[in-house]
């Protein structure tokens, strides 16, 4: 066991799901997509999200975030049943990025990063010095200095995304959830975002949830793989568990590829 590993075993746990089942109800009866699941994050910890298109990984992270209602079991946070949680209390403790587009006129990156101080800056939203500070350390953490004036509705894809993963550092929660961050930017600004979500899982003790399908980043640089199969199931583990289990050859059923710990492997 390494030195992360038990890092990972001796931090307080922030998210826990007991017999979870997540989907939705539709004409009174419930559509159930994941099933049963049971698995912790803990503080300090890169946590990923990884399955199959169709597997289910945004439903859970819209249950895990209040979005949507558990169709049976329970989310607990800091040991409180979420679904008890006011708005205001759970904005103190999760930031989310997900993956719907932005349709926003008139409204600038600079205001929009500023938006994830709302929790904190009462019913007129003025910032304060130190709201201003972290806003701009938001920015400067993203990458997108340059960006700062532009109009939201002006933005390519990638750019929104660094955006409101900005909003979301600015909201200085102790959570971070996050529905494919990397999914619009170009290799390199994925090896970045994914650098800088480890470091703050690392150095600032937050706690971070992302599905992605960027395996090959995924594998080497998780604590932890939360791996949703096409059966509803959730297996959780350190990426080396998971290839001792055969969990991803079997997920990702593909005879071009073979798994390690350093990604992927192609075979042409």
């Amino acid at each position: 066991m390494d030195n992360t590993e038990k890092k990972r075993m001796n931090s307080p746990t922030v998210i826990e799901l007991q017999n979870l089942t997540t989907g939705y109800r539709s004409k009174g009866r419930k559509v159930e997509i994941g099933r049963c699941m049971n698995a912790t994050l803990t503080s300090g910890t890169l946590t990923c999200l990884i399955g199959t298109n169709g597997a289910g990984k945004s439903t859970l992270l819209k249950t895990l975030s209040a979005f949507l209602k558990p169709l049976e079991g329970r989310v607990l946070m800091n040991g409180k049943n979420i679904s008890s949680l006011q708005p205001d209390e759970l904005a103190r403790e999760v930031g989310i990025v997900l993956t719907d587009r932005l349709r926003i006129h008139g409204m600038t990156v600079y205001e929009m990063v500023a938006m994830g101080r709302s929790p904190y800056t009462g019913f007129w939203g003025k910032l304060a010095e130190e709201d201003a500070a972290l806003v701009e350390a938001a920015i400067r953490q993203a990458g997108i200095e340059h960006l700062a004036t532009r109009q939201i509705a002006t933005l390519s894809d990638g750019e929104r995304q660094k955006t409101m993963l900005a909003k979301a550092l600015a909201q200085q929660t102790p959570l971070i959830m996050m529905d494919e961050p990397t999914a619009f930017l170009d290799f390199p600004s994925k090896v970045d975002t994914m650098l800088l979500l480890r470091r703050l899982a690392h150095d600032e003790g937050k706690t971070i949830l992302l599905s992605t399908h960027d395996i090959n980043l995924a594998l080497p640089l998780a604590d932890q793989l939360w791996l949703l199969d096409r059966n509803g199931q959730l297996c959780t583990g350190t990426t080396r568990e998971m290839l001792d289990r055969g969990a991803l050859a079997t997920a990702f059923q593909n005879p071009h590829i073979t798994f390690h710990e350093g990604g992927i492997h192609l075979h042409l």
